[in-house]
């Protein structure tokens, strides 16, 4: 049984709750969303697998997953980025954000969602447990593509992509 950490809109631990029970309720969560660049500044984005929980069969960031209660954010990426992608890259965090959604199933999705970078040509692994496909493709062509078909991509992966860009231009300063 997977536990979630529990937060408050500061990110302060209010404790630990069951995932699937989390989501049922909205509570809100701590969270994270990698974003791995190859060295074209090409995006890997995976498309989830169509038995997920929720949010299955759409388009994502490269990784996205909870950590555990004392673990870094950075080290959960790690941690998720092998069990999904079947691969590594260092991280970075960027910035922070609270969202909420009604997902399909009458799960909520809110989180505290961490926002983090990584760098690596490695080839990806991944798990068909977790993963269904994936590509290495440009932000301008990804963000084309959700503009045309944004019901192909998760919700949190559309809001971090409206502002991703700018985001990164500020840390190439």
């Amino acid at each position: 049984m997977e536990k979630v950490v529990l937060v408050d809109q500061h990110d302060q631990e209010l404790g630990t709750m069951e995932k699937i029970e989390t989501h049922r309720k909205g509570l809100l969560h701590r969270a994270f969303s990698l974003f791995v660049f190859n060295s074209q500044n090409e995006l890997l984005i995976q498309k989830r697998a169509s038995h997920k929980y929720h949010s299955a069969g759409l388009w994502t960031n490269t990784c996205c997953s909870h950590p555990r209660k004392g673990e870094a954010i950075t080290d959960a990426a790690k941690r998720r980025l092998v069990e999904e992608m079947g691969m590594t890259s260092d991280s970075e965090f960027l910035y922070k954000f609270i969202y909420k959604v009604d997902l399909e199933g009458e799960m909520v999705e809110h989180e505290l969602d961490h926002v983090l970078i990584g760098y690596t040509d490695a080839t990806p692994n991944p798990n068909p447990e977790e993963v269904e496909s994936y590509l290495y493709d440009s932000m301008e062509n990804i963000q084309e593509k959700i503009n045309s078909n944004p019901d192909e991509y998760t919700y949190w992966f559309k809001i971090i992509m409206e502002t991703l860009p700018e985001k990164l231009e500020k840390i190439k300063k």
